[in-house]
């Protein structure tokens, strides 16, 4: 089995790295600092370096950004779906969170996800105190409306298609596991879901996830050091070894989208590069970020 090892990249570390997906419209690196609600920009070289381009505050957190082709972007940031223009301002579609929906009293919020082929933006949220089962997965459908796909969750988190975007998966950090649903690309239903990973203990718990040209999944693994490589069928076929032990995500990026950028954050141990961004070769390629498609106003919570 192949055990590759990731170099770190030139950007400034980040508090809590998360979310890099590669925008080929703009040619653009995207990913946030959940804690400082900031949305990063960076553009990546044929070389395969990085170079920060800027940066756009989505919120007080922010899980996720996605480009709208409307424009601007959509993000899941503090408690539900925001817009940040091209200007920078950041105005909220719809706050999913509720009444008392702070971190002080038990509320939840945004983090990660990512786009369909048919440009509907999912994302899911997570309790500030993780307690299992307050979080859920929300689809933010082409026609403006927010609806619940996925309740029960605990850490909402890396979620990615395969190929032919019939199946689904979606990882949940709190008790670790990477569930596989038969996925309908026409209403952007999950059914039939299964569990194809079972994760924790030392390698860590499957975090963000992205899929590859082959079908093959890419899972980073919190508190692990690593990031995965696996068949459809739950086979381990690749590590990629990062000297952070909290690796949070990672996506495919660059002109020829072989890159395989890797977003990590501190933790308690005192690590030097802890929040940087890493990046390997691994000898295959992966899709782009899809973006959204739906309208930026009049967004609704279906009820």
């Amino acid at each position: 089995m192949p055990i590759l090892s990731a170099s770190p990249a030139a950007p400034a570390p980040a508090h809590h790295g998360e979310g890099p997906v590669w925008d080929a419209a703009r040619g653009e690196l995207l990913w946030v600092d959940i804690a400082a609600g900031v949305v990063r920009r960076g553009a990546v070289d044929d070389d395969g370096g990085i170079r920060d381009t800027g940066s756009l505050h989505a919120g007080d957190t922010v899980g996720v950004a996605a480009p709208a082709t409307a424009g601007g972007w959509v993000a899941a940031a503090g408690g539900g779906f925001t817009h940040v223009a091209e200007d920078g301002s950041a105005r909220v579609l719809v706050d999913l969170s509720g009444e008392g929906g702070g971190e002080a009293d038990g509320g939840t919020r945004m983090n990660d996800g990512a786009c369909d082929r048919a440009g509907r933006f999912f994302a899911g949220t997570m309790a500030f105190d993780e307690r299992p089962g307050a979080g859920t997965l929300y689809r933010l459908d082409l026609d403006g409306t927010v609806s619940a796909v996925l309740d029960g969750l605990t850490v909402s988190n890396g979620l990615g298609w395969s190929p032919d975007g019939r199946t689904v998966y979606l990882s949940d950090s709190g008790p670790g596991l990477v569930h596989a649903f038969a996925y309908d690309p026409d209403t952007g239903a999950f059914t039939d879901g299964r569990v194809l990973l079972e994760t924790g203990g030392a390698d860590g718990v499957a975090d963000g996830l992205t899929v590859d040209d082959e079908g093959c999944l890419w899972t980073a693994m919190w508190s692990g050091g690593q990031v995965r490589r696996w068949s459809p069928e739950g086979d381990l076929l690749t590590v990629v070894e990062v000297p952070v032990a909290n690796t949070s995500s990672c996506a495919f990026a660059g002109p020829a989208r072989d890159l395989l950028v890797i977003s990590t954050a501190h933790g308690e141990a005192d690590e030097p590069e802890a929040g940087r961004l890493f990046t390997v070769r691994p000898g295959v390629t992966g899709p782009p970020a899809d973006p959204y498609r739906g309208p930026l106003g009049g967004i609704r919570e279906r009820v």
